[in-house]
């Protein structure tokens, strides 16, 4: 892969991240809640589901996907489900953390990582996303899993980077304003999970009928 297809590439990611996602969504009110450095493991998570993704792209598991549109639908309302479940969770542990006087709650670094984990995996169209994706940077000449390491690499590092960045603005918030600023983080962002995994549903009832 030539410098100047690899620029092209992470400009092409930069432009996809540019709105945020439940995965953004969820690091700024974990980051709220407890704490960017412990919000870290929401990253590792959220990582950890894509890396997997990509594997599962470049293995072909996008094609089965596709074919199987009845394991495909399972899956959309499995996602939308938990993350109705996670808004739900974000807008209450914002409120737990105001009402404790500042002390956020004592989540695990494993369910922080569940959580992340699970809010990335459960969009299964990503597998498709990232089989669509990287066949537009892939030189068939050079060989392919050295060329898609490049791409699965420079993919994790910059949703590594725009995570962090969420999550250090969000703690940031909360150090200015206190207890309210996490409330209404958790608040908000928990609402706007809710709203797209509602969106998230009636795009999968339109798409069935």
């Amino acid at each position: 892969m030539s410098l100047e297809f690899w620029f092209v590439y992470v400009a092409a990611v930069l432009a996809l991240m540019s709105t945020p996602g439940p995965s953004q969504l969820l690091m700024l009110s974990n980051s709220a809640t407890h704490g960017f450095k412990r919000s870290l493991a929401t990253v590792a998570g959220d990582l950890t589901a894509n890396a997997l993704q990509m594997l599962a792209a470049g293995l072909g598991l996008a094609a089965l996907l596709t074919a199987s549109g009845h394991a495909l639908l399972v899956i959309k309302w499995l996602g939308v489900g938990y993350l109705i479940w996670l808004g739900v969770r974000m807008i209450r542990d914002g409120e737990i953390g105001t009402l404790s006087s500042g002390n956020p709650t004592r989540t695990s670094l494993r369910a922080l990582w569940l959580q992340g984990f699970l809010t990335s995996a459960a969009n299964p169209k990503a597998i498709v996303f990232f089989a669509a994706l990287f066949p537009q940077f892939i030189n068939a000449d050079a060989p392919f899993w050295r060329q898609f390491a490049i791409l699965s690499a420079t993919y994790i590092l910059i949703d590594g980077l725009f995570l962090s960045a969420y999550g250090i603005g969000s703690n940031w918030i909360v150090a200015q304003f206190k207890g309210p600023a996490r409330a209404w983080i958790g608040r908000i962002g928990g609402g706007l999970v809710i709203s797209a995994a509602l969106l998230l549903s009636l795009k999968t009832i339109k798409q069935s009928s």
